[in-house]
């Protein structure tokens, strides 16, 4: 390592070089072990150190070329700093001089700012000068405005308004800029008269706005005029928002707006603030009519003439269309809080749906294309169309029900004639005609406003008709009381079966409209005829069980006859009612005759007598049951098997055998009870307490519940307290 000297004293040597030395001998003395370890490579040492000392030499000489190079440009550097030095120091020593030179021109400066102030001051009052001939006329000025005015000079008016208004405003400005409020406010006293002339030119642009759809055909230069004043005006205004630190009073006017309001105002003052209007539906329509023809006819003005005297930017057609639309949309709120009649709702519905947008109005050809009905939004909104669709409906629903009362009262008026036929024989009256006419009407006319009004319609028109089928108070009331006038006199009233059996027919007739529910197809009609059917039987069955009826009698042969007499009359009324009316008469007859037979009324006494009464058990059911089934009425339907399940019992051999065979039948009759098995085992006559006993008992144990769909039988059937029995012959009875 070498030792660097600099002005003639010696450095001290780097730490870190001791170190850095003994590592780089280290490395070297490595280095050569490894490559001069043999004695071949021996004989290269001489030319290896020439090379290090070469390669040595050549480090040093470029490191001393480095440490020169930067020795001389610290020597360069060294020097400008005291070059630097030299050139503040003087640069201090001047700025103290002209500290000193400006501390003695102080009292020099306060002269020259009093002069400043003097020429401001002769800049004002010359200023002063030549606006005071113009502030002398104002007054005169003001009295030629108001003339101009007068005379409708309206363009000549706004321009001198303007000039007097810019030389309020200046001098106002320059108040303000100085702080001269108690002038400025002497300056407004002096030009007060510019608020009223502002007004007067106001309300007279205002009536020319406001009379704009006349004057755009009769005279448009006005209306154009009125506009180029309210042009300027907003550009004053917009000017003076931009640029000016100073808004003058009564700025901005805002005159552009106002004319959309007062054009707007118009508008909706002109049609849609008229004094209450007839709330029926004739005046409604008269109404709506008119408002649909002055609408397009206005329109039609704005897009030919007045869209030509404004600027395009004022989008003037389109504001007039939404400002007819919106005030359209509250008049039809208004007329809504009315109580309308159906027929107002009917047309108000129909005229906001589909005449509002249809070409008779928005959609008229002479409006196209640059009236978008597209883009309109509907006049009433799904809520109200849904509440007002609901008191339409409400309204029909209250004319239906009277309509219906007073076609129910025609149809008892004609009850003292026989009801009409049709060409099959089937009695019927125009009652379902006219109903149904007059429920389709009012569907198809709701369909002609949308699709749901026409849903609520049906609805209504299915529920109303369910109660004149099955609800009908009036109806009701009129046959009962026919009813009990027949069974005292089957002459009056005279037709009464023939307009049951009508009513029947209409019935049927209305119910097709729709899926016949439980009690829907004529409740208060159904029952009165076998009710006429039981009072004819009832004499008849009180003769069974007798020794005349035992013997061969012809009383069952009497009551197919009745039978067959009111079925002849069922024949008058459709298929499904004329069967039902049959199952319901079978029905009857079977209840009936095994009633009369579980009276106790006789006991056989003999296995002879229980043959002989078992037989004709046979006959009667089988007369019966073929009486019914030549009238129509399959065997599945008929429950005339109750009286051959009965037979079997009473004809069984065995008593002991009951038990099972009486199980048998509360299981396929389970409404049958402990007092109808007992009553049939009293008529065998052969039955031990015992055997009773077990049958009972046996009953007890197996309960039987009424399964879905079965016709009871044996329910309505009363069992009377055990009386001494009637015996067929003489002697001791069981």
């Amino acid at each position: 390592m070498c030792a660097w000297k600099s002005s003639g004293s010696e450095l001290p040597e780097w730490p870190e070089a001791e170190k850095a030395e003994k590592l780089a001998r280290g490395a070297a003395l490595k280095w050569a072990s490894g490559v001069f370890y043999r004695p071949e490579k021996l004989e290269g040492l001489g030319h290896y150190r020439r090379r290090e000392t070469q390669r040595n030499s050549s480090i040093q000489s470029r490191l001393k070329s480095t440490v020169q190079s930067y020795l001389e440009g610290v020597s360069a550097g060294l020097e400008q700093l005291r070059s630097a030095a030299q050139e503040v120091q003087s640069v201090c020593q001047d700025l103290g001089a002209a500290r000193w030179a400006l501390l003695d021109s102080a009292d020099h400066f306060q002269g020259l700012q009093q002069m400043r102030e003097l020429m401001e001051e002769h800049v004002q009052l010359a200023s002063v000068v030549q606006v005071l001939p113009q502030i002398f006329s104002v007054h005169e000025v003001f009295s030629h405005i108001l003339q101009l005015l007068h005379g409708q000079h309206l363009l000549e008016a706004h321009v001198e308004l303007m000039m007097v208004e810019q030389l309020r405003d200046d001098i106002l400005s320059q108040l303000h800029l100085r702080g001269l409020s108690s002038a400025q406010a002497t300056v407004l006293s002096y030009f007060s008269g510019l608020q009223d002339l502002n007004e007067s030119l106001a309300k007279q642009l205002w009536d020319i706005v406001g009379s704009g759809l006349r004057l755009v055909r009769e005279d448009p230069v006005l209306f154009v005029t009125a506009v180029r004043i309210i042009e300027r005006e907003e550009k004053i205004d917009d000017t003076l928002l931009l640029e000016a630190t100073f808004l003058p009073p009564g700025r901005p006017k805002g005159w552009r707006q106002k004319f959309y309001q007062v054009l707007q105002d118009t508008i909706t003052g002109a049609r849609f603030h008229a004094p209450h209007m007839d709330a029926e539906g004739p005046g409604l329509g008269k109404h709506l009519a008119a408002l649909q023809k002055d609408i397009v006819s206005e329109l039609c003005v704005v897009k030919d003439l007045m869209v030509q005297c404004v600027p395009a930017h004022y989008n003037i057609l389109s504001v007039c269309t939404a400002t007819y639309h919106q005030a359209l949309t509250s008049h039809l709120q208004e007329i809504l809080r009315e109580d309308l009649d159906k027929q107002g709702l009917f047309l108000l519905l129909e005229w906001a749906l589909h005449v509002y947008h249809s070409p008779e109005m928005m959609g008229h050809p002479d409006l196209l294309p640059e009236v978008d009905v597209s883009a309109l939004d509907p006049l009433m909104s799904s809520e109200l169309v849904d509440q007002t669709e609901k008191r339409y409906v409400m309204k029909v629903k209250a004319s239906v029900f009277e309509w219906m009362q007073r076609t129910l009262e025609v149809e008892f008026k004609e009850w003292e004639e026989e009801p009409e036929t049709d060409h099959q024989g089937f009695f019927q009256s125009a009652l379902p005609a006219i109903v149904m006419q007059m429920l389709n009407e009012n569907i198809q006319v709701a369909s002609l406003i949308t699709d749901s009004l026409q849903q609520k319609i049906y609805n209504m028109a299915l529920e109303e008709l369910e109660a004149f089928l099955g609800r009908s108070v009036d109806l009701r009331e009129a046959l009962v009381q026919c009813g009990k006038e027949h069974q005292q006199d089957r002459a009056v009233p005279k037709y009464y079966i023939s307009h049951l059996l009508a009513v029947l027919n209409n019935n049927l007739a209305l119910s097709n409209t729709q899926p016949i529910l439980p009690g829907t197809s004529g409740p208060t009609v159904l029952p009165r005829l076998p009710t006429l059917l039981l009072c004819s039987l009832q004499p008849l069955c009180l003769q069974l069980p007798s020794r005349k009826w035992l013997s061969g009698s012809q009383l069952v042969g009497s009551m197919c006859e009745v039978i067959d007499k009111y079925a002849k009359d069922f024949s008058r009324v459709r298929k499904p009612l004329f069967t039902l009316l049959l199952a319901e008469s079978e029905l009857l007859v079977a209840n009936q005759y095994l009633r009369a037979l579980l009276q106790r009324k006789m006991v056989c006494k003999s296995r002879e007598e229980r043959g002989q009464l078992c037989h004709r058990l046979l006959q009667d059911a089988t007369q019966l049951r073929e009486l019914f089934c030549g009238l129509g009425l399959e065997r599945s339907q008929q429950s005339l098997e109750a009286v051959f399940a009965l037979r079997e019992l009473i004809c069984l051999k065995d008593p002991a055998l009951l038990s099972l065979e009486v199980l048998g039948f509360a299981t396929k009759y389970p409404d049958v009870s402990d007092e109808h098995i007992s009553a049939l085992l009293d008529i065998r006559g052969d039955v031990s307490k015992e055997v009773r006993h077990v049958v009972l008992e046996m009953m007890a144990q197996h309960p039987q519940d009424l399964p879905e769909g079965y016709r009871p039988i044996f329910s309505t059937i009363l069992v009377p307290v055990l009386e001494l029995p009637f015996c067929l012959r003489k002697g001791k009875c069981a």
